[in-house]
């Protein structure tokens, strides 16, 4: 997997959109971080240069379950380490996984939407 491959997943879910909100970061690491949202509020994050690990949402219990799992499973670099991990791309995590994280993470945070929201993402 590469950026441009995992940047068009992001992409292909219903209603997300990208942004670069660091650009006046004081490290080049963080100026070059791309967020992946749907409505307000992000499900994925990861740096286009380095491409090193994702961060998604996840559930306390299937972090606790993932982290035990796999060595490139971690909490989630700079997030609330409860609701967050990081998923590192050359590790023990098959790509098939890390797809699937991402996609949990897209269905979580619409699951917290509005009804309103949800409709509107599902007629898209």
């Amino acid at each position: 997997m590469n950026i441009e491959d995992f940047r068009a997943y992001c992409l292909s879910f219903a209603g997300v959109r990208e942004k670069m909100p660091f650009g006046k970061a004081t490290s080049d690491y963080d100026r070059n971080i791309l967020v992946f949202y749907v409505e307000d509020k992000w499900f994925c994050f990861v740096n286009i240069d380095r491409f090193d690990f994702c961060n998604v949402k996840c559930g306390e219990e299937r972090g606790e379950e993932l982290r035990a799992r796999y060595e490139g499973i971690r909490p989630g670099y700079h997030m609330n380490k409860r609701y967050w991990i990081s998923v590192h791309f050359e590790s023990d995590v098959p790509e098939e996984t890390i797809r699937d994280l991402v996609r949990e993470s897209y269905e979580r945070v619409v699951a917290g939407l509005p009804k309103r929201a949800r409709e509107a993402l599902a007629a898209l």
